[in-house]
């Protein structure tokens, strides 16, 4: 599908992110993405991110959209013609706005889902939680602003984690095509994080023990971007038996 070049400011993104056994996320992701491991665990999570501004690239930002929106996603990588790539593969999204519902998957990348998003956030304490229209997704995430990640994360500083997450820009998400997959990076001039102390997470996605087995999982830390100007760009879709041998198909 074509899409224009997507202008607009991250208001406020918060990932929160967990490790996970490598051998319990492998069989979530379908060929040809594997899982990104750090010191041995995989890492996938949660992005609650606010959007304002959002239009073509050509537009004024007062005519953009404003929107909240959820995507659970797993670091990924994958070959291609040019050697291995990095990013995030993302099994579900969710947004407060009905035309990104409407349009995902068919006239714009990835399929998203209807949620209603209740936030609560001051300079220093943020609080987010949407419930899917479809009754399959649950999130609550609230925190304070930090200094420090935990001692426990696998990351060794906070620069170690922002630059993991930048090199994550590029993002594949399933279609309404079984082994299609929709491409779309982030593309900033500004990358800062800081870290977010999390007081309480729920995620109905990372709570299934059917998909996650009591001790496959741990809590890693949470990071906070806010006041970031961006860009979306789409990339070419990946097909599960095209990338295998290599190639991508527009």
């Amino acid at each position: 599908m074509f899409v224009p070049v997507i202008s607009g400011l991250i208001d406020r993104r918060i990932l929160v992110n967990y490790r996970f056994d490598s051998k319990v996320i492998e069989p979530l992701m379908p060929a040809p993405f594997r899982p990104l491991l750090v010191k041995g665990r995989a890492i996938a999570g949660i992005c609650l991110i606010r959007l304002k501004q959002v239009r073509p690239r050509l537009l004024p930002a007062w005519m953009g959209l404003q929107s909240e929106n959820a995507a659970h996603r797993i670091a990924v990588e994958w070959d291609d013609e040019t050697g291995v790539r990095t990013g995030v593969y993302v099994p579900r999204r969710d947004s407060s706005s009905r035309l990104n519902a409407l349009i995902g998957g068919r006239w714009f990348p990835g399929v998203q889902h209807l949620a209603r998003f209740q936030v609560t956030e001051t300079a220093k304490h943020l609080s987010v939680r949407l419930d899917s229209v479809d009754g399959q997704t649950h999130v609550l995430v609230e925190g304070t602003v930090a200094t420090h990640l935990p001692e426990t994360s696998v990351f060794s500083s906070i620069s170690d984690a922002s630059q993991f997450f930048r090199n994550g820009a590029v993002g594949y998400s399933a279609t309404r095509t079984p082994g299609v997959y929709d491409g779309m990076e982030l593309e900033t001039d500004v990358w800062k994080v800081e870290p977010l102390a999390v007081e309480r997470v729920e995620s109905s996605w990372i709570s299934n023990e059917r998909l996650f087995p009591a001790g496959s999982v741990e809590f890693d830390s949470a990071l906070l971007m806010r006041g970031i100007p961006h860009e979306w760009k789409s990339r070419p879709r990946i097909t599960d038996g095209d990338c295998c041998a290599g190639n991508v198909r527009k």
